[in-house]
């Protein structure tokens, strides 16, 4: 595989993405946020850590150095603080430290740049979502995430640098934030307290973030280039996926379906197809 520089590796996906790199014999240096060194899982086993006070606030020429000698960089970092990112004026920071970051890169004589994206760059009406579905991104996150997209699937390969972009679904697991779905549905339980609910109805495709990092890896090696879906391919209803959690406890009593009233934003059924069709 040769060396990888990682960045987001204190994070949910990539954390996960870390072990699996490792696990598969690469060489990985990671850039992270000064202060969260002591997140990094055995660190002493990296090939190097470079340490900033903002990721997305450094100079491309402070990427080239920091990619100097690398093969490979897997770009997972973004922000992600829940409740939050999906309208944070801090996407469009993201997205100007991407691009800066893309540009240090290629300066360094990185080979192979891959990115993580989400489903909610494509226009979510169709069923199922294929990587030929058109881009209509309806948040300030899916429009920073699309317009990295293509901003470096256009001005990465003439550069001869290759480039793949992962479209991440729904994702639970390991270091989950406990805000989010799942982490709550299992405390709440746990603790026997009631979890008020939509009627659960939306469809949506979950994957663990294990799996979803495994496939990440795949797609780094694979060469392929270009949108690839992260996802089960499964659909599931949010009810379904409720009622299987409270089963583990035997407290399905706890679930209060319509104790909540549905978002008119949410959209009914996203499901992805797995990997890059066409490819």
């Amino acid at each position: 595989m040769g060396t990888v520089l990682l960045t987001g590796a204190t994070g949910f996906v990539g954390r996960q993405v870390l072990r699996e790199l490792r696990r598969r014999g690469a060489a990985v240096r990671v850039a992270v946020r000064d202060g969260s060194q002591h997140r990094l899982e055995d660190r002493e086993g990296l090939h190097s850590v470079v340490t900033t006070p903002d990721l997305f606030g450094e100079p491309a020429s402070w990427w080239a150095s920091a990619c100097a000698g690398m093969d490979t960089v897997v770009h997972a970092a973004w922000y992600a603080e829940p409740g939050q990112y999906l309208g944070s004026p801090k996407n469009i920071d993201c997205l100007a430290g991407t691009l800066r970051l893309a540009q240090g890169a290629a300066a360094a004589g990185a080979r192979r740049i891959v990115g993580v994206g989400t489903c909610f760059e494509y226009e979510v009406s169709a069923v199922p979502l294929s990587t030929h579905a058109p881009l209509r991104p309806q948040t300030p996150y899916a429009g920073a995430k699309a317009a990295a997209f293509l901003a470096l699937s256009q001005n990465l390969p003439p550069l001869g640098v290759s480039f793949a972009w992962c479209r991440l679904f729904y994702l639970y697991g390991e270091g989950e934030d406990p805000r989010r779905l799942v982490p709550q549905l299992r405390s709440r339980l746990q603790a026997g307290q009631p979890v008020d609910l939509t009627r659960g109805d939306q469809v949506r495709d979950y994957m663990d973030v294990a799996d979803a990092a495994r496939m990440i890896v795949d797609t780094t090696l694979s060469g392929v280039e270009g949108a690839v879906n992260v996802c089960s391919g499964v659909p599931v209803t949010i009810r379904a996926l409720a009622e299987r959690i409270a089963a583990e406890y035997g407290r399905a009593d706890l679930l209060r379906f319509g104790a909540r009233p549905d978002n008119p934003f949410d959209p009914p059924h996203i499901v992805g197809i797995p990997g890059q069709q066409g490819a």
